[in-house]
């Protein structure tokens, strides 16, 4: 993937060196990744469930379903994430029909934050990830 975002954003960014081997893993359909596109067919952005939503670090023991999600790099603080949320949260009930949707975020990426708090997540957890030690927070909201 080409999409690059700019500090301090750039902990989302694909390393170019395993575009092959992250091509194949997002083209996986027990990946559980899904793309995001206009109704034109444009590519805007990327969803993920379950393991591939979490960091490692964080308490995952309750049940709900972990979603990640992605916009591209020249669509983000523009105001379209509550809209993109709301269509990966009526997809996933769809699909997955869970109690619960779950969602971790970089404790820095308050975009992100408000976004899905927009959406009715409210926080629940926050965290050290395993490795770097970067921060994060668990956002939960009934399903």
């Amino acid at each position: 993937m080409r999409w690059k975002y700019d500090p301090p954003y750039d902990l989302y960014n694909f390393r170019p060196e395993e575009n092959k081997n992250t091509l194949r893993y997002l083209s996986d359909p027990a990946n559980m990744v899904y793309g995001i596109r206009t109704g034109g067919g444009e590519l805007i952005g990327f969803c993920s469930f379950g393991q591939d939503a979490q960091v490692p670090g964080g308490n995952y023991d309750a049940d709900a379903l972990d979603i990640g999600l992605g916009l591209r790099p020249d669509l983000t603080g523009m105001g379209r994430g509550p809209a993109v949320i709301g269509e990966v949260l009526a997809f996933a009930g769809r699909k997955y029909r869970p109690a619960r949707f779950r969602v971790t975020i970089a404790s820095f990426n308050s975009r992100a934050r408000k976004a899905w708090e927009k959406a009715g997540f409210a926080a629940e957890e926050e965290f050290s990830s395993e490795g770097d030690g970067r921060k994060f927070k668990i956002l939960v909201k009934r399903a």
